[in-house]
């Protein structure tokens, strides 16, 4: 599954629950779709 493109890879720890962790699952649906076109 190698598009060809360059991806960049980051990682971020927070607890379970953290309203964080919900806000980043959707910024990276978001990130995800608009990378996808």
């Amino acid at each position: 599954m190698n598009s060809g493109r360059p991806h960049l890879f980051t990682s971020e720890s927070v607890t379970e629950g953290h309203p964080d962790k919900v806000a980043d699952q959707i910024s990276d649906a978001i990130l995800d779709a608009m990378l996808e076109g």
